[in-house]
């Protein structure tokens, strides 16, 4: 005769009741199907206005990739996507064989290395002194001046520039014969024409990008500045010990999709400012492209650079992710 409180059955009996209770739950909770349903027919207007967004997505995003193919075929325009015959590889064997594509690849990387270098963290360094200064008006004033250039036309900024390094009108040039110099007709070296693009693509978008980094600084908490303040610590201390570590996460997510967008380099600005005298240095993937295929009719050649480009921009923001992901645990999945 059992005593209250002991269990009847022994293990065999706990087991048989655990599984009954979990048939009864899983009879009772509705199907994937019926939530789904439900979810649907409670956010429907969402969903509704939602319908643009993805008929744009699958039109303009997803339709063209049908013709990626064309980079695997001879493509003749008369004949169409479909009836162009295979070729495979034939026409990446020629980019890896072609000096050009291999020039503008080198000018690619470096360019886009240099980007980094220096035009990433010019943006974090606008935030953390925006956030430090104290008078409104100017604060206001500043972000301002260094927002503007981004609203302005690439074709207007192209066009400053090009004025500015003027051999002759060119307020550099001026500067330089003003102590004594020579004029240098700058966009014709093509050792000048990449410190001119990276310094040029710094000034246009890095008060712009220092938005995000303003808006990771806004939800910091107070509680620790104030904290920090009752403790001694200093303006610098505050930033290197609070602000910095607090917008670490959002750092590396730039830092992420900044790699994945290296061999993107702004075509509209190198286009602009580029010429045959400095393609040495100047010329990159997108131009080779453009070159290729507008300008050349090679359209198949030009596919097969773009895709080229794609496949290295996808390796390598799937790496910087899952390098970030393993070693500080914040990642864009």
């Amino acid at each position: 005769m059992s005593t209250p409180g002991t269990n009847v059955g022994g293990p065999a009996k706990t087991e048989e009741t655990v599984l009954l209770a979990k048939q009864a739950l899983h009879r009772t909770r509705p199907s994937r199907i019926v939530r789904v349903g439900d979810h649907l027919k409670r956010e429907w207007q969402l969903y509704v206005m939602l319908i643009p967004t993805i008929v744009w997505l699958l039109l303009f995003l997803y339709k063209p990739m049908y013709g990626l193919q064309i980079a695997f075929k001879d493509y003749s325009v008369f004949r169409g996507i479909a009836a162009s015959p295979w070729v495979g590889f034939e026409h990446f064997e020629t980019l890896f064989n072609n000096d050009q594509f291999l020039r503008a690849l080198r000018n690619t990387v470096y360019i886009s290395f240099l980007s980094l270098l220096f035009g990433f963290p010019m943006p974090i360094f606008l935030a953390l002194m925006f956030n430090e200064i104290l008078r409104e008006w100017f604060k206001k004033t500043a972000q301002t001046i260094v927002y503007l250039p981004h609203f302005i036309s690439s074709v207007i900024i192209a066009g400053i520039v090009i004025t500015g390094f003027s051999p002759s009108a060119g307020i550099v040039n001026t500067v330089i014969e003003w102590f004594g110099g020579e004029a240098i007709y700058f966009l014709t070296r093509p050792e000048w024409f990449r410190p001119i693009f990276v310094g040029t693509t710094i000034w246009q978008e890095a008060g712009f990008q220092s938005i995000v980094y303003l808006a990771a600084i806004a939800g910091v908490s107070p509680t620790l500045y104030e904290s920090a303040v009752v403790d001694g610590a200093s303006r610098w201390q505050m930033m290197w010990k609070i602000t910095i570590p607090s917008i670490l996460p959002t750092i590396i997510i730039m830092l992420i999709i900044r790699i994945g967008n290296m061999l993107e380099v702004s075509f509209e600005m190198i286009i602009l400012l580029y010429q045959p005298a400095t393609y040495e240095t100047a010329d990159v993937v997108n131009t080779f492209i453009y070159r290729q295929g507008l300008q050349g009719g090679q359209y198949d050649l030009a596919a097969a650079a773009g895709l080229f480009n794609a496949v290295v921009a996808f390796v390598l923001v799937m790496s910087a992710n899952a390098i970030s992901k393993r070693y500080s645990r914040t990642s864009l999945w």
